[in-house]
């Protein structure tokens, strides 16, 4: 029997969270045995997609700025619309060529509205498709605010007109959509809820640290990963510290913090076993992404958490509020971040006892294998 085909498409424009999640979740439909193509639009990250999904890779395009005003190319250009043509024909050439069963669109129509000069092709080539193929959205269970008037109606209207399903990738005990989407009620009836997308449990590292700070992808956490190697310089040195830069950090800025650090301390980019290293360590400092809360959650490590905040975003600092409520973690704001202030949240966390691994739901990319299968079953493909 022919597996259900599923045409998965993902852009990441600033950090990596986007493609991390997708990447978690196309592994899990392969090893449900779907037959998935994930077409990236974003620069490329060693290790995402995951090894043996299939992938096609548009030219790749990122935010202009870290308010995602505008989009460019990797050389930081503006991309003309003869770049974005080019896109856009590749895009559906390769949606035509797979003939899907099932497309899910990463963040669209709830974000990535930059993206419509080629989403919207792409929606009405799926309505012209005999038979039509289910329509499915996968979102983070938080979504940034919008104060722009309307932007909520126009993504009901898309919702309502191609989407038969919205994947809610979180646990509704922790955040429900309606707390950040309020007219998610028009839509209700097309809203699943999957739980939190996390890595499998993690085996043992490959190495072991006291410490592990993160950055997420990398293009926005200098001043994190700056104000923590300040503190990891006037430490216990008998304390090892991991400092993970992420991908996207530039190399005039990675030389630099690679310049004379202490023996205690040691610096990468990327760690494939990171959440493995969390497994091990007595605590995480790292910004409040989805990914990254996922893998400490599923570590059940102490955790620091510095949400992003720039360019009005909100995501990060609700995610962070609340697993403070929870006491799962003690929260310092982006904003006059710096070794003292994070040498007090240090000094609190590790007076705490370790924290129980879980306390929510995170089998979301399991989960979703299974309602997916669950539709295409009821569909009869």
């Amino acid at each position: 029997m022919t597996p259900p085909r599923i045409f998965f498409y993902v852009q990441h424009l600033l950090g990596i969270g986007h493609l991390a999640r997708a990447s978690r979740v196309a592994s899990a439909l392969a090893a449900a045995h779907f037959d998935v193509l994930v077409v990236t639009g974003g620069t490329k990250v060693p290790g995402f997609p995951a090894e043996g999904i299939k992938s096609v890779a548009l030219p790749a395009v990122v935010a202009a700025s870290a308010g995602f005003s505008g989009l460019a190319d990797i050389n930081g250009d503006t991309v003309g619309e003869e770049f974005l043509a080019r896109r856009r024909a590749l895009l559906l050439e390769a949606f035509h060529e797979m003939q899907p069963d099932i497309v899910i669109t990463e963040a669209f129509p709830f974000g990535r509205r930059q993206m419509r000069f080629e989403l919207l092709p792409l929606l009405g080539a799926i309505e012209a498709m005999a038979p039509r193929p289910i329509v499915v959205a996968s979102i983070r269970d938080i979504l940034q605010e919008r104060a722009k008037p309307g932007r909520d109606e126009e993504t009901v209207a898309l919702a309502k007109e191609h989407f038969d399903h919205v994947l809610v990738h979180g646990d509704r005990s922790f955040v429900s959509l309606p707390e950040t989407f309020p007219l998610a009620g028009e839509i209700e009836e097309k809203i699943i809820y999957t739980g939190l997308v996390a890595a499998p449990a993690p085996e043992e590292p490959d190495d072991v640290f006291d410490i592990v700070v993160s950055a997420g992808g990398g293009a926005v956490g200098i001043d994190l990963i700056l104000a923590a190697l300040a503190l990891a310089r006037r430490s216990n040195p008998n304390r090892s510290w991991c400092l993970i830069t992420g991908p996207n950090l530039s190399e005039t800025e990675f030389a630099g913090l690679a310049a004379d650090l202490p023996d205690h301390v040691r610096l990468f980019r990327f760690r494939k076993d990171f959440p493995a290293l969390l497994k091990r360590a007595e605590l995480s400092i790292s910004q409040a992404g989805y990914n990254t809360v996922c893998d400490i959650l599923q570590a059940g490590c102490r955790s620091i958490l510095v949400p992003f905040t720039a360019g009005g975003e909100t995501e990060q600092r609700l995610r962070a509020t609340r697993l403070a409520a929870m006491d799962r973690a003690v929260v310092v704001p982006e904003m006059g971040l710096n070794a003292g202030t994070l040498g007090n949240a240090l000094d609190v966390v590790l007076a705490k006892p370790r924290p129980l691994a879980g306390g929510l739901d995170l089998k979301g990319a399991q989960r979703t294998a299974e309602i997916l299968r669950e539709l295409v079953e009821a569909r009869g493909i």
